[in-house]
């Protein structure tokens, strides 16, 4: 794997290096050595599969309060998503920025999402899926979300929503 900082300190965009022979391809999605030599979390209890019928599905702005926050490490494995990630770590120098990272089947990306930040994405093609390892156990109590518009973070989405949910499009402002 070759790991990629972003701007988010703990926050890493992995590419997957991929090996290919007659039979086809082989690559390593996750390693905890590789993760822990790179500060990353390590440990992952939950896998979650998301499947979206249509293109400009919006899924977020999810995240889970302390102690029971939650590392995401997310791939696209069917289509096309723009991953978005806003910091909501008080104190952080990147409090209440955001940014996109295209995932895509084709390019084999993945996101590291830290605790401490909002995630979300928005699927770019029909018909895609998402997988993620969640470090934490889904907790119903400590869950939280931002509203996908709310204008204190301004995040910049590529479609105009097609679906979303109830709860997404009425998290509140921040």
């Amino acid at each position: 794997m070759i790991f990629h900082k972003t701007i988010f300190e703990g926050a890493s965009l992995i590419d997957i290096e991929r090996h290919t022979d007659a039979r086809g391809g082989f690559g390593r999605t996750f390693c905890a050595e590789e993760f822990r030599a790179q500060g990353l979390p390590d440990s992952f209890v939950q896998q979650n599969l998301s499947v979206s019928t249509r293109r400009g599905t919006l899924r977020g702005m999810h995240y889970q309060v302390a102690p029971h926050g939650e590392a995401k490490l997310v791939r696209c494995i069917r289509g096309a998503i723009v991953d978005v990630i806003l910091d909501l770590r008080r104190g952080s120098p990147t409090f209440m920025k955001w940014a996109h990272f295209t995932l895509t089947a084709d390019n084999l990306k993945q996101l590291l999402v830290p605790s401490g930040f909002a995630h979300g994405f928005q699927t770019l093609e029909d018909d895609t899926e998402v997988s993620y390892l969640v470090s934490h156990p889904y907790t119903p109590a400590a869950e939280r979300g931002v509203r996908w518009n709310d204008p204190a973070a301004a995040i910049e989405w590529p479609l105009d929503p097609t679906e979303m949910s109830d709860k997404d499009r009425n998290w509140p402002d921040l």
